[in-house]
């Protein structure tokens, strides 16, 4: 019977899933995700998870408690760093994320806790992929065909991204091949919506705030659309590089939008009580006025779903836009 492995549909998911499903499949493990987010997921997180938790954390919980007693094993990497930007490396709940579930949910099945450092090599990501496949008792063989098949797909993944289609969009047609139709008028306005992609990409925890923009008629624009080349680029621009990948990645992304006035507004996704998110925030507002006063918005969400404040606000910053002549 094949190994059941459990991949939470949350945090580093946006990133990384079609590199992560496909080498466990390839493998010949059965990937289990757990569905998308719902309130009893977010009921179950905020039970679960310490206190003083920002909302991801507590969401990623709850995907935990979703999927925990139907697998033999979840995946939760250690993510540390991912390419050599001054001190970039990953938010401190990040690091200790695997952890902070063994000490939060009890009855856990067994932790696949993988230190990502990408930062040790040019190979780095082949010597982690052995490691874990020999975890399996797979030949040298097998591991460097799964590891192939793998990247191959989060490169088909990113190409998806950066051709203009949302994540979720994106896992969609590459599981299905069905692929959505979207049809925005040449004139709509344009919109960039920047955040962690885990903010930006689950519907239920913004409140599907990338739809209810696409149904006013806008053209929504994210940081995952452009190249690491172009976010590399803007990169230089900062005087100093923040601590957070995320954080810095949705920076690069703010100045690429800002400089070169390729969309009329942007709206910032915050999670409540979130640092970094919060520094971010704060730094995305004074660029954006210093940058040609373009319009900025942050929106903060929380644990609260209601979502009449968010409506009200986006709706206004819309029309704000509209009336500045944004849209012919």
């Amino acid at each position: 019977m094949p190994v059941r492995i459990g991949i939470p549909r949350y945090l580093s998911y946006f990133s990384f899933y079609p590199l992560w499903k496909t080498f466990f499949e390839e493998l010949g493990a059965d990937v289990i995700t757990s569905p998308p987010t719902n309130q009893q997921i977010l009921n179950a997180g905020v039970a679960e998870a310490v206190n003083d938790a920002c909302i991801p954390i507590k969401l990623y919980h709850g995907h935990i408690m979703e999927i925990k007693d139907q697998v033999d094993m979840l995946f939760v990497p250690r993510l540390v760093k991912l390419r050599k930007l001054g001190t970039e490396t990953f938010c401190p709940k990040f690091l200790a994320l695997p952890d902070l579930l063994r000490a939060t949910i009890k009855n856990l099945p067994e932790l696949l806790d993988t230190r990502v450092d990408l930062t040790k090599g040019r190979f780095e990501l082949f010597h982690i992929a052995r490691d874990i496949g020999e975890r399996f008792g797979a030949s040298l063989t097998t591991i460097t065909r799964a590891y192939y098949l793998a990247c191959r797909a989060l490169r088909r993944y990113n190409r998806l991204l950066r051709n203009g289609m949302l994540a979720n969009d994106a896992l969609e047609y590459m599981e299905t091949g069905c692929k959505k139709s979207q049809q925005v008028d040449r004139d709509a306005l344009s919109i960039a919506v920047i955040g962690y992609p885990y903010l930006v990409y689950d519907p239920y925890a913004n409140m599907d705030i990338v739809k209810k923009l696409n149904e006013s008629g806008a053209r929504v624009h994210t940081v995952e659309m452009l190249t690491p080349r172009q976010l590399l680029r803007e990169a230089k621009k900062m005087p100093k590089q923040m601590f957070w990948y995320y954080s810095n990645r949705a920076m690069h992304g703010a100045y690429h939008y800002l400089g070169r006035k390729r969309v009329d507004g942007i709206i910032h996704i915050s999670a409540f009580i979130c640092g970094p998110d919060a520094m971010l925030g704060r730094f995305m507002e004074i660029e954006a006025k210093e940058w040609g006063h373009m319009p900025f918005m942050t929106l903060s969400i929380d644990e609260e779903t209601g979502s009449g404040g968010v409506d009200t606000r986006l709706e206004a910053f819309v029309d704000m836009l509209k009336r500045r002549g944004g849209q012919k």
